[in-house]
Formats: C-alpha cells, structure tokens, sequence
C-alpha cells in the first residue's frame, strides 16, 4: 500500500465537487454525487464498468456539461465549461484512449493547442523543459521522437508531461494500466508517488482494479449505478470489502473446479512457426494439445508470442511452418470463417479491433460472425430483423449484458459489457474449441467473476478452451494444464493440481528450471 502519513485531510479540500448530476437520454449517469480530494493523496475511482467514473470526470474536466452540482477548488466555487477551462484551473486529464497525434514530435504535442502571450514558441526552451519534467518525475521520453514510433508506456508517459507542461496540479489518470506491462505498471506508480509525495499534486486514478486501489490509493471512492457508495481510507478496508461495495453482494475471487477429466484431442498444434508485423520470427516451433473438458492455459509476459500464436491458430496470420489441426482437419493456413466452421469459437486479445464493429448496433453484432446462418432469413432470403432482434436479445439476457436497447450503437457499452456480448456470440454458436485471448482484460470483479464462471461451465460441458492470459492468477484457477510461453517457445508444461507459481513465473520471465 502506498505510505499514507503525507495527507492532510481539511476541513476545505483542495478539490471539492457537491451534488454533481448527468443524465443521458434519461439514464441517470452521476446521480448527486460528492467528492472530496485532497492535495498530495491518491484518491481512486473504483466501480465496475458504466458504474460513472469516467462521466463524473469529463464533468470535472469540463468535456459534459452538468445538469446540476458545484464544484471547488481551494474552497472557491469554479466554473468549467470545456477543457481549456479546467488546464487554466491546473487539472489535467489522461484519457484511456491516448490523445495524441502521431506524426507530431512528442515535443510538438505538447504545445498543440497551446496560445502563447509573448510570440513564438521556442522548441529549444520547450525540450529543455520536458527533458527537466521527465528527470524530475521519472518520465523519461525524448522530446524529439516521433508519437507513433513510441510504445504504448511512453505514449502514455507523453500524455502525463503534457498535462504537467500546462501546469496541473490535480491529475486525472482514467484506467491507466489497461494497456500496461507489470513493468511499466510499477514505473507509473513510482511517478505517482512523486508527484503527490514529492511534488504535492493530487492525483484522482480511476480503476476497477482492487489489488491496484489498495497499492497506490490514499482514500477510495466507490460508485455503483451513478452513485456514490462510500469513501473510505484505504488502509481501513480490504479487497474483498471493496468488491462487496462494487457489486453490491459477495464476490468469489477463486470458483470451485470439477475434477479434471479430458476427452478426445480437439486442438492439436504441431511444431507451428510464425512471423510478428515486422517479419522477424515471433513463435518457434510450438506444439502442444487440447482436449474435451480442459482448459489449457498459455501463461507469459505480454509480448512472447502469445499474441501471433493465436492469430496463426484462427486464420488471421500466416503459418510459416508447422500445422494446426481441429477435430482431426488440418485447417493450417484455411481462411478465418473456415476454420470457424470446424467448430472454432474465438475471443480476441482487442475486442474493439478484432471482436466488433462498435459503430454497428447491437443486434448486428450479435449475429458478425453467423450472418449467413438461415435462421436470420426470410423466405425471399433477406434478413429477417424481428428473428434476429429476438436472437440478439435472448443471449444478451442470457449473458447479463447491460444495454438500454439491442438497438443502440455498441460503442456506449462498457467493455465489461462488451467481453460478456463477444462471449455470448461465440458460445451461442456451440463451438467444439473455444480460444479465449485475454478474456478479463479491462474488466470489472464482477464481470470477471461472470467470465469466469462461463468458461468452467463450458469446460464442463465438454468444450476444449485455450486460454491465454498475462494475468498468472487467473491461469492458475481455471486452467488444468498450464503451458508457459517466453519468446516464442514453450518453455515449461505444468499440471495445475502440482503448479508451482514461483516456477512458473521464473519461466515466465526467461529462467528455466536446470
């Protein structure tokens, strides 16, 4: 947990917001709610997905508009109509999905927008001032590359300078290790203690992430439906207290297991060679089989292989070597909705890129990967839209997706909402293998909980379920056996029942067992 003996708790907070109130459409986003934030702590946002964390600070950070409420800053009442009001008030915001412009220098970014009252902008004097920023905070970057040749840490290391070039002295950070490496993780976590420890800033961290909210937080605020739960010291409460206050009842962090017992092969992956976006070999001759009524869990740092192994498995990249066999067909090289007709039920590492098309509505969706199954048609062979808005609905329900309308475009989802849709379509399609990337990525405890228990009910059923995951806690639950990759090769085969995860991480991380 971070040391909390830096804050002051005042009667008149730094920051303070009373009675904050959105609607959308007549849903209730922020519903009369207070917060207070002090100077120098880290105070979490927790709640699972659409609960109105990020609504509640595109109101702070003047991107809505409120309905109702008041804000303060320093005990004086501030009025903040767009974005450019809040930077002039010192509060700067990082979003989930990254702001800049990726042509543009890192140096160049910083100043877009930016009106200067006395003339030209100097980059030299602009450089130096980053390079200045970057030693201080532990945000090291080189002003003069460009964003798009940058990794997806430094891009966000980027978007913190910037916020701190204009002079924020309370920082937002929305979900900011959604698409972080463990290493790059603890580096932000290391910054953020300067910055409040050190430097005296405050810093609101949004996060569903509960081992997140007790590491770094000072005081939690959680939400639920728009509204405000409670607010807590951190160190007066727990992790599973926490999750209680989420959802709204108990949550089980680990399911109970059936007895293992494997069926016939479904995957077999035979000596399979591919090449990453660059051309350069990525995986190595990896081999290994999937049976009925197993979870087979590739555990790895992101970044191995895990990633190209599964594309070169569904048809979305090449084999260079090797093969790939589904109930006995070699499908090796086979187009995507081949393969899926030999029985493949897939749940990708990106969902936004490769598991939807969010402009489409929901319905449409629902049916992406089946749309030419004749139950969606009509006698003059179009689309019947009652059948399928029927369909979509059913494994919606089925599936606890939270939607105002099947209607409505899917990118108002929240990605809880819209992992448990994509499972929901692959899974309605009864698939012999069901190949999971990822599948909690960015996803809330409860919504994991539900994931969770979907893929033991499916194992259960008889499905063959490979699951890869940067996550080892959730391997070490649900897998039976547990493969690890680093670099490209599998480097350790373990049975769960004996799984040392000590071992396992060591492999993990390059070290093999001599």
């Amino acid at each position: 947990m971070a040391d909390r003996g830096h804050v002051r708790y005042t009667d008149v907070p730094f920051l303070e917001m009373r009675g904050m109130v959105k609607r959308f459409s007549g849903v209730v986003a922020s519903d009369h709610i207070d917060l207070k934030v002090e100077k120098g702590e880290v105070h979490c946002l927790l709640g699972e997905n659409g609960a109105g964390k990020t609504v509640l600070m595109k109101l702070l950070y003047g991107l809505y508009r409120a309905d109702r409420g008041q804000i303060f800053l320093g005990g004086k009442e501030v009025t903040i109509n767009s974005p450019r009001d809040a930077i002039e008030l010192g509060i700067g915001m990082v979003h989930q999905h990254f702001t800049l412009v990726p042509p543009l220098t890192v140096a160049d970014n910083l100043i877009l927008g930016m009106i200067p009252s006395y003339g030209l902008i100097h980059k030299k004097e602009v450089e130096q001032k980053i390079n200045e920023l970057s030693k201080r905070y532990g945000l090291k970057v080189n002003p003069r590359a460009q964003t798009w040749q940058l990794s997806v840490g430094d891009q966000q290391r980027v978007e913190i300078l910037k916020a701190l070039f204009r002079g924020a002295e309370l920082l937002i950070l929305d979900e900011p290790t959604a698409v972080l490496t463990s290493m790059e993780v603890d580096q932000l976590f290391a910054t953020i203690q300067l910055l409040t420890k050190d430097a005296g800033k405050a810093v609101i961290f949004i996060t569903h992430k509960l081992n997140e909210t007790m590491a770094i937080s000072d005081r939690v605020t959680v939400l639920r439906d728009g509204k405000v739960v409670t607010t807590v010291e951190t160190s007066k409460t727990n992790p599973r207290e926490l999750a209680k206050w989420m959802v709204g009842r108990e949550v089980l962090f680990r399911l109970e297991k059936t007895p293992f017992k494997p069926g016939e092969v479904v995957l077999e992956v035979k000596g399979l060679t591919t090449l990453d976006d660059l051309g350069l070999t990525k995986v190595k001759g990896v081999s290994f089989e999937v049976r009925q009524r197993e979870i087979f869990g590739i555990a790895g740092v992101a970044g191995n292989g895990q990633r190209e192994l599964v594309e070169a498995i569904t048809g979305l990249r090449k084999v260079i070597k090797g093969n790939v066999i589904v109930n006995r067909a070699d499908v090796t090289n086979r187009s995507v909705g081949d393969i899926m007709k030999h029985g493949v039920g897939h749940v990708p590492e990106d969902r936004y890129k490769h598991g939807l098309v969010v402009q489409l509505p929901l319905y449409e969706n629902c049916i992406l990967d089946n749309y030419s199954n004749p139950e969606f048609l009509n006698r003059w062979k179009l689309y019947d839209k009652r059948t399928i808005y029927d369909y979509a609905n059913r494994i919606a329900k089925e599936y606890d997706v939270v939607m105002p309308s099947i209607e409505i475009e899917t990118e108002v989802l929240s990605g809880g909402n819209l992992q448990k849709l994509i499972l929901a379509r692959e899974l309605s399609r009864s698939p012999s293998l069901l190949i999971v990337n990822q599948p909690t990525r960015g996803v809330d405890v409860g919504a994991t909980e539900f994931v969770h228990r979907k893929l033991l009910e499916q194992r259960d059923a008889g499905r063959a379920i490979l699951l890869i995951s940067a996550e080892l806690e959730e391997i070490l639950s649900l897998s039976d056996r547990i493969a690890v990759i680093y670099e490209g090769e599998i480097v350790g085969l373990h049975d769960s029942e004996n799984a040392n995860m000590h071992q396992i991480a060591s492999e993990m991380g390059g070290f093999r067992k001599q």
